[in-house]
């Protein structure tokens, strides 16, 4: 199949017939396209990455609800491949609010399915018990995870929350009736203390029933067959034992991620080997499982470091012969004028970036073509 085009002329041929691939997706009856699209995914990551950029279609740096407009095209004349967007307006609001955040995700996600890109779904997810956010704020918050698995007295509260995701996961349907599949990131960062679910405030089993519960009750029980599950720690990990410390099994999770800002720069530290080590662990559990691997979130706020792009990111990600499907940069705030993580016209870093876009390493989403059909 020729699902990539524009950057090289190789002929990605792969025929995903079952059984010639032995990919170890979750879902058993995921759609053909979640399929297509995670085997796919696998076979890009031998040779190339997607870049990714967070919210990259609601808003961006001194913009808000513009139709087709992201900072990444303004930049490059084209979308980033991978789009984000966030479950955090699923509860915690009246049904009104969610309804509208809803509309607006919606067409967000079926947008991004019929001009050929891919969207990943984050989680901030309010807490259900203190209601204060999704942040963990000391004598207000609540450990809520012993209280939603299930037995706890707000299991029921949950299981209310995930069909709300699965009645919208239901909803995403293309003008080709086709249901869009998307990269779910729940509870992501777990292995920090600023989210209520975080290892702070969590025991290991309590993590685990939870992920376990979520999963399967979204896929078996409310029958979500268009989600890929990524598991996505914080970067604090230098060992693979240490990043499978709350893993819940191969029957749940499809991708293995990681968060990581502080080793590419923030506050102006660099620690680029530790950070290549990292991505390389996840990379191999991904080969050796049978599954994917992706750079969930990072990236350098406001961007000072004018060769960020080339100098740090894409060196970092080919120094080793790392396996990774997509890297995904923060939000582009729409009013804070220093909380962005992409470039934008006029941004010291916009000519390396080109740069960083011309590589042939680098795919973006005028880059892809039918990464949702199969063809033999």
């Amino acid at each position: 199949m020729n699902f990539i085009t524009n950057k090289t002329n190789a002929l990605l041929s792969i025929c995903m017939i079952t059984g010639h691939f032995l990919f170890a997706q979750i879902d058993k009856k995921a759609t053909k396209e979640t399929k297509i699209l995670y085997h796919n995914l696998k076979a890009i990551s031998k040779e190339h990455i997607l870049f990714g950029h967070q919210h990259a279609l609601e808003y961006g740096h001194g913009w808000s609800n513009e139709p087709n407009k992201s900072d990444i095209k303004l930049v490059i004349g084209s979308h980033p491949a991978v789009v984000g967007i966030d479950f955090s307006g699923f509860s915690g609001y009246s049904k009104e609010e969610i309804e509208k955040t809803k509309t607006v995700l919606r067409k967000n996600v079926i947008d991004t399915y019929e001009r050929g890109g891919i969207t990943t779904v984050s989680w901030h997810f309010n807490n259900p018990v203190s209601k204060n956010g999704f942040y963990w704020k000391d004598s207000v918050s609540v450990a809520a995870m012993s209280l939603i698995k299930k037995g706890g007295s707000r299991h029921e509260q949950y299981k209310e929350i995930l069909k709300t995701i699965a009645d919208f996961a239901h909803s995403a349907k293309a003008k080709d009736g086709k249901l869009v599949p998307m990269i779910f990131r729940p509870f992501h960062e777990f292995d920090g203390d600023w989210f209520w679910w975080g290892k702070k405030y969590t025991s290991r089993e309590d993590f685990i029933e939870v992920w376990q519960f979520t999963v399967s009750y979204l896929r078996d029980t409310l029958k979500v067959h268009n989600f890929i599950y990524a598991f996505s720690p914080d970067n604090r990990f230098n060992s693979e034992s240490e990043y499978l410390e709350r893993y819940p099994g191969d029957d749940y999770v499809d991708l293995f991620g990681m968060d990581d800002y502080g080793d590419f720069g923030r506050d102006g530290k660099y620690d680029l080997d530790a950070g290549i080590k990292k991505l390389k662990i996840i990379s191999d559990i991904a080969i050796q499982k049978k599954k994917l691997a992706a750079f969930t979130e990072t990236g350098l706020e406001s961007i000072p470091n004018e060769k960020w792009w080339t100098e740090t990111l894409l060196k970092s990600l080919q120094k080793e012969k790392i396996e990774l499907c997509y890297v995904l940069v923060w939000r582009n705030d729409a009013k804070s004028p220093t909380h962005y993580y992409a470039p934008f016209p006029g941004q010291i870093s916009e000519k390396d970036f080109l740069k960083f876009y011309n590589d042939p390493y680098t795919l973006f989403e005028n880059d892809l073509k039918n990464i949702y059909k199969r063809k033999f």
